[in-house]
């Protein structure tokens, strides 16, 4: 495996870890503190401009740390590495911890709370390529990769 494709595995795979670590932490003290105080939708919508800036500072962080190149397509992976370790993470504590069915947890999201984690997650999928430096879509040491990278992502998430 090279190099570039290994430094893009585990910027996704930290990503995803910060973010997740945080919302973890903060959704554990929503749900003991808050939503008690103040109802579940509320307690949410507080917790949404925190992890956006987790979100926005996770992303930073994992590109500086890793030295994710600014190439569109490497970065984009890392995000959608992390993008799909969050969602395989809420699927499996979904399903298996809290004993819900996907048709069941779906329902009983808030329809405005549950908008705002939609977006969200659209956020945490495009803040690592949107970061605030210029961003090309090939690079000549890693476009071998990278487009190749994206094409096997596109087949994996694309419609």
């Amino acid at each position: 495996m090279s190099q570039v494709l290994v430094r893009i595995l585990k910027a996704g795979a930290l990503y995803f870890g910060v973010v997740f670590g945080a919302g973890f932490a903060l959704g554990t003290i929503r749900v003991i503190w808050v939503v008690p105080r103040v109802g579940e939708r509320i307690a949410e919508l507080i917790e949404a401009p925190i992890m956006l800036a987790v979100t926005i500072i996770a992303a930073r962080w994992a590109v500086q740390r890793l030295a994710v190149p600014a190439v569109a397509l490497e970065r984009l992976g890392m995000a959608l590495i992390g993008l799909g370790l969050l969602l395989v993470t809420e699927l499996v504590v979904v399903l298996l911890v809290r004993g819900l069915t996907l048709n069941e947890y779906i329902a009983s999201r808030d329809a405005v709370s549950g908008t705002v984690y939609l977006a969200l997650l659209a956020v945490f999928a495009v803040m690592a390529p949107a970061r605030w430096s210029a961003v090309t879509w090939t690079d000549s040491e890693t476009s071998w990769v990278s487009i190749p990278f994206a094409l096997s992502l596109w087949r994996v998430f694309g419609p």
